[in-house]
């Protein structure tokens, strides 16, 4: 990956926040020069003031940015990319790579503010805070080998990176792994409150939940197994286990619900790409 990243040039970080500050954390961690980069954050990215130390350049204003960029990686709100984009326009040179981590912004509407461009549309997702994150990915048809291998490079920093051949799948993937950590929360939450019910003090029944998920999610991670597998493994025929699952895999059970929310997802995402 190293090689990959030195061919990213000089790097543009629009937004400083929690994504766009794991994402740059994890370049350095990869050998990424901290010269090399430079964060374009009016709030003074309070977040990374330990990598500014590290040589790692902040500009408050467009002004403030010394040289065009090779990479401009956008990771502000959604609602603030139409303020932004226009001002980035004296930042970037024709050969510029945008990659957008912005969620809703379609190739179309940044194209429609920064020109004809270069641009990889991402989804990354929450667990890049940890560099256990997953991102789905979309390149234009400008976006040549060299390119795809740069942005490649810059997002699987946090994780791997999953490449789509159509940009409305970016909206499945965002239903999928983009707002799928909340899901996983939430069945955190809900077994550790089926743990009270049980009986359970709730400290224990949380920490029993919190543990659960999170060493089955590594499991699943490090297995060569698929989920389904893993599932037959721990449920012993006509034991506590499947008692369980026959609730839970039910035709009203588990996986109809996960779907329609998903789907839910997919579609809250569409509508917010036409908006």
């Amino acid at each position: 990956m190293a090689s990959a990243l030195e061919t990213a040039g000089r790097v543009l970080l629009v937004g400083g926040g929690n994504m766009g500050g794991a994402m740059l954390r994890g370049w350095l961690e990869a050998g990424l020069d901290p010269a090399h980069v430079t964060v374009l954050d009016p709030n003074g990215a309070p977040l990374l003031r330990d990598v500014f130390s590290r040589g790692v350049r902040l500009a408050a204003a467009p002004a403030e940015v010394e040289a065009s960029a090779d990479t401009a990686v956008l990771a502000v709100k959604p609602q603030v990319m139409p303020t932004v984009l226009p001002s980035l326009l004296p930042l970037l040179s024709d050969e510029t790579l945008i990659v957008s981590v912005a969620a809703g912004r379609t190739v179309a509407s940044i194209e429609a503010a920064l020109g004809e461009r270069a641009v990889v549309r991402a989804m990354p997702n929450t667990p890049a805070l940890v560099n256990r994150g997953i991102t789905g990915a979309y390149a234009n048809a400008r976006v040549s080998a060299e390119m795809r291998a740069r942005a490649q490079a810059l997002l699987e920093s946090s994780g791997p990176v999953e490449w789509v051949e159509r940009e409305a799948l970016i909206d499945a993937v965002t239903g999928v792994s983009g707002s799928g950590p909340a899901y996983v929360f939430l069945l955190a939450e809900a077994l550790a409150e089926a743990g009270v019910a049980a009986g359970l003090e709730p400290a224990l029944a949380m920490r029993l939940a919190r543990h659960t998920v999170a060493g089955a999610g590594e499991l699943m991670i490090r297995s060569g197994d698929e989920p389904a597998q893993l599932r037959r493994n721990v449920t012993s025929p006509n034991g506590t286990t499947q008692a369980a699952l026959a609730i839970l895999m039910a035709d009203d059970g588990f996986a109809p619900l996960l779907r329609r929310a998903v789907l839910a997802a997919r579609d809250r995402a569409e509508e917010l790409s036409r908006g």
